[in-house]
């Protein structure tokens, strides 16, 4: 097992360990809050699940559209904030009533896990970032248009047998990731019409 994978495992583990403890904590704090304002029985024991498990369920999301190199859908990130103001609100609340340090305190283990999952999903985006993309020959004279620009580049890239992926390309000349695809796939159908190497990110 190489040093990166090792580190990799250790933060995948303690980022566990802390969302684990985070939620352990967060629950019995909304649990309690639930109950002190009307919530009985399954209710009130349900509810934590509720909004910290709306968090787990968008940051699933979020992780898979990452590994897969593809844009995070609106409606996961929307949900995210969603139940991370739900989350930190409840917290600091069941806190308030043993003043501002309690309700800081109380507020710290959903931020925690928040912190922890947001470092998951940077790692995962950076190592799935094309490693040969900044060694491709610059084209010595790139056209004022960018559509051709693109094309000189990836025309370069293959010629170099380092083929760019669609997120270096959107990443270098500022294009949607769905332009990029139609261009590549465009450029592949006028040369020899086989799927582009190297299309997907690595």
């Amino acid at each position: 097992m190489t040093g990166d994978k090792v580190i990799r495992f250790a933060t995948a583990a303690v980022v566990c360990a802390v969302a684990a403890f985070a939620a352990v904590v967060s629950y019995s704090h909304i649990y309690g809050l639930g109950r002190a304002h009307g919530q009985d029985g399954t209710a009130a024991r349900l509810l934590p699940l509720s909004v910290d498990g709306l968090i787990v369920a968008a940051s699933l999301v979020l992780l898979h559209e990452a590994r897969n190199d593809r844009d995070a859908p609106e409606l996961a990130r929307f949900m995210l904030w969603l139940g991370i103001a739900a989350t930190v609100g409840a917290n600091i609340a069941f806190g308030a009533q043993y003043g501002l340090l309690g309700a800081l305190i109380s507020a710290w283990p959903a931020v925690a896990f928040i912190g922890s999952v947001e470092i998951a999903t940077q790692q995962v985006r950076r190592a799935r970032a094309p490693r040969g993309a900044t060694t491709v020959p610059e084209v010595p004279q790139v056209p004022g248009n960018v559509e051709q620009a693109v094309r000189a580049a990836y025309a370069a890239s293959v010629a170099a047998g380092r083929p760019l992926s669609q997120r270096a390309i959107a990443e270098r000349f500022g294009l949607s990731r769905r332009k990029v695809s139609q261009l590549i796939t465009a450029i592949t159908i006028e040369g020899n019409g086989h799927s582009p190497a190297g299309q997907e990110a690595a």
